[in-house]
Formats: C-alpha cells, sequence, structure tokens
C-alpha cells in the first residue's frame, strides 16, 4: 500500500478549508474520532437506554423500503441477492427489541466488544433486514422524506462547510450484517450513533484486484469476488486482496471520509446505527457534460499505456534470463562462445570488409545478432544455408524462398515472444547496431524478421527502443540509421506497417485487459 493512500486518522476536526484543501482535495479516506459524539442521537438512539422507544415514537408510524436479503446477512448490490420491501418502522423496531431480548444484551450492550475478526460466514445470528440508505434528506428527489424528523437529532459536521449535500440517510440493522464490497458515486462521510461498524477499504486503484461488476449492469459499482471465500481460479487476480486494503473499526461518536470511488466492505455488528452524508465532489461537480466523451477518451488512453507497461514488465523477465543466460554461457565456457561468434563470421568471410564490421561488435551484440538470425532460420524452413550460392552483399536465403516457407496465418507465430525478450533486453544503442549489423550481412533474414516474426509485443518494445535510440543520436544519425532500415525491404510501406499494426495489436490487446479490469467487461465473450 503507497504510504499516500494510507488512511489518515484525526483525533481533532479540521477546519472547512482544512478539510476541502488537504483531505478531500487527496481524496483519501480519514477518520475523524469523535467527530459527532455531542449529536444528540448519540444518546436518544441507543438502544440500550431506551432509543428504540425513542424513535418509535417519534418516526414509528413510518413506511420504510428496507432490503430483504436472499443470501442470508450479506447485501449484495445486485438485486438479483435482495429485494427492496415496504415495512412500518415500528414492525421493524419491534423485532429489533426482540431481538434485543433474546440475546440478553440489556445494559452491557454498549460493552459489546467489536472484534475486527469476527466471522459473519459461521455466525447463526437470525435477520435478514436491513433499513440501508433510507433517506433523512435528499436534495436529488422531489418526495418527502419518512424519517425528516430525525434532523433534529443529528447535525451536518463544521468541516463540511457549506457543501450541498446530495442526500442525509439512515442505516440501521437488527442482526450483523455486511454490505458487500462497492464503492459509492458521491464522497460519504460515514457516522456511527451507535454499535460498532468495521469497514475495510481499498482505494480506486485496487480495481483490477476485486473484479467490479460489468459497468452496463444493474451492480456495476459492486465487486464480483466474494472476499469471505474468494476462487482464485476465478478471479486470479484476487488473491492479493488483502495486500491492498485497510481495516477501520468505527465506534459510536466516530466518523469515516469515503471518498467518491473508494470500495469498501462493511460489517456492522447487532443494532449499530448510523447516518451518513453524501456530496458530490468538486471535480463531478464542475466536469462539464459535453467534454464526458474527451475525459473518457483521455483516461482509457492513460490506463492503456499503463496496461501496456504492466505487460511488458510482466515480460521483462524473459530478457532479464537471456542476458544472464548469456553471462553464465560466457563464463561457463568461453571456447563455446568464440564457436557461436565464428559461426557468424564464417558465413562472411568471403568479404573482408564485412567481417570487419562485424568484428566491431560486441561480444553481447554479436551474441544476440546470431540468436535473432538463428531464430528465425530454425523458424523458417531453409533449403539451403548460407553458402549454397553466391556470396553476395545479401545473404544466400533467397527473398522469395524464405517467404514461400514461412507458415503464414499460423497461430503460433503471434505468439512468440522471443524476440521481443531479446528487444528488451538491450539497450537501444546496442540493437540499434545489432540491426545494422543484420542490415549488411542478413537482409533477408531481417526482412524476414520484421514481416513475418515480429509478435504484437515485439512490434511495441521495438518502436519504443527506436524512440529511446532517438534522443541518443543526432538527427543525421537517425535519417542514416531509418534510411538503412527501411532500404533493406522490397517494400519499405510495408515493413512500417508491419510493425504499426503489431503495436496496434498490441494496445488492443491492452485496452481488452482494461475494459476487463476497469469495467468488468469481456468483448470477446459471446455473452457479452
Amino acid at each position: 500500500m503507497e504510504s499516500s493512500l494510507r488512511v489518515r486518522r484525526f483525533e481533532g476536526l479540521p477546519s472547512p478549508d482544512e478539510f476541502s484543501s488537504k483531505i478531500e482535495s487527496a481524496n483519501v479516506a480519514a477518520v475523524f474520532h469523535g467527530a459527532v459524539k455531542d449529536w444528540k442521537a448519540i444518546s436518544r438512539w441507543n438502544p440500550s437506554d431506551g432509543g428504540l422507544d425513542y424513535l418509535e415514537e417519534s418516526v414509528g408510524s413510518s413506511v420504510l423500503e428496507a432490503m430483504l436479503s436472499r443470501s442470508g446477512r450479506i447485501f449484495y448490490g445486485d438485486i438479483r441477492s435482495h429485494e427492496r420491501v415496504p415495512i412500518l418502522f415500528s414492525t421493524f423496531i419491534a423485532s429489533c427489541k426482540n431481538h434485543l431480548q433474546n440475546l440478553d444484551l440489556g445494559s452491557s450492550f454498549e460493552a459489546q466488544v467489536c472484534s475486527e475478526d469476527s466471522d459473519l460466514a459461521n455466525s447463526d445470528i437470525p435477520g435478514e433486514l436491513y433499513v440501508a440508505q433510507v433517506p433523512i434528506m435528499n436534495s436529488e428527489r422531489n418526495e418527502r422524506c419518512p424519517l425528516e424528523t430525525l434532523t433534529e437529532d443529528i447535525q451536518m459536521p463544521v468541516f463540511l462547510g457549506m457543501k450541498t449535500l446530495a442526500s442525509i440517510n439512515l442505516w440501521m440493522n437488527m442482526a450483523h450484517s455486511r454490505s458487500s464490497t462497492h464503492y459509492d458515486p458521491h464522497h460519504n462521510l460515514l457516522c456511527v450513533v451507535s454499535g460498532c461498524k468495521r469497514v475495510v477499504l481499498w482505494p480506486p486503484s485496487a480495481c483490477p484486484i476485486l473484479y467490479p461488476m460489468p459497468v452496463y449492469g444493474e451492480a456495476s459499482n459492486h465487486s464480483a469476488v466474494n472476499l469471505e471465500k474468494p476462487d482464485v481460479l476465478v478471479h486470479p487476480r484476487a488473491k492479493n486482496y488483502e495486500e491492498h486494503s485497510q481495516k477501520i473499526v468505527l465506534h459510536p461518536g466516530d466518523a469515516l471520509f469515503i471518498p467518491e470511488g473508494w470500495f469498501h466492505q462493511v460489517d456492522s455488528d447487532d443494532l449499530t446505527i448510523a447516518v451518513n452524508f453524501w456530496w458530490k465532489s468538486d471535480m463531478m461537480s464542475n466536469m462539464l457534460e459535453h467534454m464526458d466523451p474527451y475525459y473518457l477518451r483521455r483516461i482509457l488512453n492513460r490506463l492503456v499505456e499503463k496496461e501496456k507497461n504492466q505487460m511488458l514488465n510482466e515480460s521483462f523477465s524473459g530478457g532479464s534470463k537471456f542476458i544472464e543466460n548469456y553471462q553464465l554461457a560466457d563464463d561457463a565456457s568461453e571456447d563455446n562462445h568464440e564457436m557461436d561468434h565464428y559461426k557468424l563470421r564464417d558465413t562472411t568471410k568471403e568479404n573482408s570488409r564485412r567481417h570487419g564490421m562485424l568484428q566491431q561488435l560486441e561480444p553481447l551484440a554479436l551474441h544476440v545478432l546470431y540468436e535473432l538470425v538463428s531464430l528465425v532460420h530454425k523458424t523458417i524452413s531453409v533449403g539451403n544455408q548460407n553458402g549454397s550460392t553466391e556470396s553476395t552483399s545479401k545473404d544466400s536465403c533467397s527473398p522469395d524462398v524464405e517467404k514461400e516457407q514461412i507458415v503464414k496465418d499460423n497461430p503460433h507465430l503471434s505468439e512468440i515472444d522471443t524476440v521481443a525478450n531479446i528487444f528488451l533486453a538491450v539497450e537501444p544503442l546496442v540493437l540499434r547496431n545489432i540491426l545494422l549489423g543484420m542490415v549488411h550481412h542478413f537482409p533477408r533474414t531481417l526482412e524476414a524478421l520484421i514481416l513475418h516474426m515480429l509478435s504484437p509485443k515485439g512490434a511495441e518494445v521495438l518502436t519504443r527502443k527506436f524512440d529511446e535510440m532517438d534522443q541518443q543520436i543526432m538527427k543525421e544519425e537517425q535519417c542514416e540509421f531509418y534510411r538503412q532500415f527501411y532500404g533493406v525491404f522490397d517494400d519499405q510501406f510495408a515493413a512500417m506497417d508491419a510493425i504499426l499494426n503489431g503495436k496496434e495489436l498490441f494496445a488492443l490487446q491492452a485496452f481488452k485487459n482494461v475494459l476487463d479490469k476497469y469495467l468488468g467487461a469481456h468483448p470477446d465473450q459471446p455473452n457479452s
């Protein structure tokens, strides 16, 4: 967990300016201990001290919509797992009284220990109703709120200043319950009035680990992972979910700022009552609707670039292993290493100028050149090796022979990443010398490598190396390198197309990964 994303804790309360400029703007969760301890609700709603009678007298005649879970006391966002049912608040309160009496909590209710390790799944306490998100105030809907009279017992925390609230809501459960992992589209200040809540938090950047439900679904803001027992075969990235989580325990009077987009799972002890405040973030409030398509494209581009980097980082071990193997072989058997060099040099011994050029390559560069040439010739069935035809400025394999012997449209060719790993392993200027060596000694092999063996990942790595190379050499050197490199090909535009098409295919795979990780969409699956 990055230190910048750690939940901050405050014993004192910030001013409205401090909250807006230093806490809210950072978009990181924060705990304010005792923030609402002076609310009248803290004493008036206390179930162990007549609070249920007070609520029954004040708003017992109100008809509320409660959540009825079909999955025990875990309340999932998917409407297939629960339904909203109308219930007279006094009926729910009566059930709470019976539950309190049956558990024999009585006066010891407030002394109940709120354990972080409480096992909800193994608890056999009954209760499937949850008074969740029942509005005390709602500015987004022009309708009367049934619990509006409860506003007398609460006050908006001073540090929220003059913020325009979207809603104030009551949350009250009879038995131990859990709200499944989800995020909200508003900033949220969760205030505990009675009981205890344990909140597990994940920053928005942990989205891929939590497998969000499809963005087009009814529960798009919920995680698809059962965090009680994650199935790593179905959700392999979820195995690291705990490393990115933070656990917070809230007692009466405490408040937790949950920024928009932060995933959270909330466990509530028996007869826990809370109030939350929702408001739009400044970013969302100031976002102009006609700019949405542009913002969407910019954000997707940024995520795709991040995904491409991650895909290459995951592959870099292949390039590192290639270098390590070379170094081990070099240390263990210098004779064999020299034999590899001899194989290359022997193919060009009739041309002393070219032989001298190969001798100018560093041992690693010469080794890489040999590996690339060998790789191409192993992949392509070549009837005659170098030397079977007259020595020319080109290598012995004619373009037509090589191209005809390539198994076109063979799926495994698109999956070959050895070339990409080799490109990854060498420095840009070293790769430049290797490619120039192929230009002068193995042009047809270079042509086959680029046109027929360059995977999408290889194309992405090659263009990145070109960009890095351009930063290290003069403009004249750049022009001369590309003149020689593309001059090898009978059709220079075909070579450019092969590289750019591969690069775009790599980006397309990264884009599909982004849709999966962040939007829960799987475009390649028929049922999507």
